[in-house]
């Protein structure tokens, strides 16, 4: 199963709980507590894998931590903020040409 990384933003108990994928563009999730963020995560992706298909765009390839460590412009938020490893659940990747 393929995972993406998703970074997760805890902004204090006053405001929900962020979480975005670097490898997604324009995909986010959030919810009330980390736990709630963390179970929207997947269902979040798998309607942005939905709308980039019938736009007729491929899946970008999911990156490793490591390879986004890498990325300057991601590897900052990397430290700010912790990460999970979100499963693309319910649909069938196909990965855009590198």
């Amino acid at each position: 199963m393929t995972h993406y990384v998703a970074i997760i933003e805890d902004a204090g108990p006053d405001f929900a709980v962020g979480v975005w994928f670097p490898d997604l563009p324009g995909c986010f999730s959030a919810g009330d507590t980390l736990d709630e963020a963390l179970a929207n995560a997947p269902e979040a992706a798998a309607l942005w894998f939905e709308g980039i298909e019938k736009e007729g765009h491929a899946i970008p390839r999911a990156r490793t931590p490591s390879e986004l460590k890498a990325d300057p412009d991601i590897a900052a938020e990397m430290a700010k903020y912790v990460i999970a490893l979100i499963p693309a659940m319910d649909v069938v990747l196909q990965p855009a040409a590198e």
